[in-house]
């Protein structure tokens, strides 16, 4: 089979189309037969080094495709089941291994590409809306990143969710994207300085929740986009780590809380998999929830969509159809 392996840790060109022997599934496995992968940011972070793998790997942490075969005690699919799945990496591939709980049985009427591209982002937008700071109407988030694929589905959850959201982007078309996904308001921070609107949208109060994908570049201004306890939650660093700093300066600034979450603590069961990732499919299938799929790129030209996504010349999702 074809797949994308890094042998070193570095830049895009680290990812190599290489050609190994097709796996076969032990205890609790399944074969999946991947018809798209999705790429994402945690992508990008393996193959500079910042989150650890041992070499080679294959990156990829979200894929769909066909069950081609099961190993033993698997019972939750069978061969032939249309699934998807997040948080397994190697999907950046023709065939993946993947424990056979972390598997989702899609819906009739969606298709691999959709599937995708709605597994991590979509889980991480319903985690954050609805258990990180549970929204209820009334609340106000701020989104960076509106018009990425993750944050352009946190804004329409949010607005499912009965809050007003006030996203950031970095030009007026990607503005333009973020208002079409529901966003009631959206500061261009290139031009616009993100704490001051805040300020003024809110009358000073400032937001009950921020969601930071981008890290470095907002995440200390955006503790002073806060209301008193409010919560800032960092979920990404799209533009580098946030430096260290002392968490004294939580207080002045209004007794905020400040949490890092991930996907793998919040979908930690196979129930809470399940809820997540059916409600995502299912809005999705059922035209509530909008996905935006920006581009789809061959296997072989991984990275490509990787200098994409880091370039910032995207909105939305980006796929790889082995």
């Amino acid at each position: 089979m074809k797949n994308i392996q890094v042998t070193q840790t570095g830049g895009p060109e680290q990812l190599v189309i290489a050609e190994t022997a097709v796996p076969s599934p032990g205890p609790g496995q399944a074969l999946v037969r991947i018809s798209a992968a999705g790429v994402n940011f945690i992508d990008v972070y393996f193959r500079i080094g910042l989150y650890k793998a041992d070499l080679p790997f294959t990156p990829g942490s979200e894929g769909a495709g066909v069950v081609e075969a099961i190993g033993d005690g698997v019972d939750t699919v069978q061969v032939g089941d249309r699934v998807a799945y997040a948080m397994v990496r190697g999907s950046y591939a023709e065939y993946a291994l993947v424990p056979a709980v972390q598997l989702v049985k899609l819906p009739d009427s969606l298709d691999f590409t959709t599937a995708a591209a709605a597994m991590l982002q979509g889980m991480t937008a319903h985690y954050l809306t609805h258990s990180t700071f549970a929204l209820k109407p009334g609340d106000v988030a701020l989104v960076h990143a509106a018009a990425g694929g993750a944050g352009g589905l946190t804004v329409q959850m949010a607005k499912m969710l009965g809050a007003t959201v006030i996203g950031t982007a970095g030009s007026d078309e990607k503005a333009a994207i973020a208002k079409e996904a529901g966003a009631d308001e959206v500061i261009v921070y290139t031009r616009q300085d993100f704490v001051a609107e805040v300020k003024r949208i809110t009358n000073g109060r400032g937001v009950d929740v921020v969601y930071d994908s981008v890290g470095a570049n907002t995440f200390l201004k955006g503790l002073d986009a806060l209301r008193p306890r409010g919560m800032m939650v960092l979920f990404g660093q799209s533009s580098g780590a946030v430096s260290p700093f002392d968490p004294g300066i939580l207080n002045p600034k209004g007794s905020l809380f400040l949490t890092r979450p991930g996907l793998a603590h919040y979908a930690a069961t196979r129930e809470e998999l399940l809820w997540r990732a059916g409600d995502v499919l299912g809005w999705i299938a059922a035209g509530q929830l909008k996905l935006r799929v920006d581009r789809t790129y061959p296997l072989a030209n991984a990275a490509d969509a990787h200098r994409d996504l880091e370039g910032r010349k995207t909105a939305g999702k980006l796929i790889l159809l082995p």
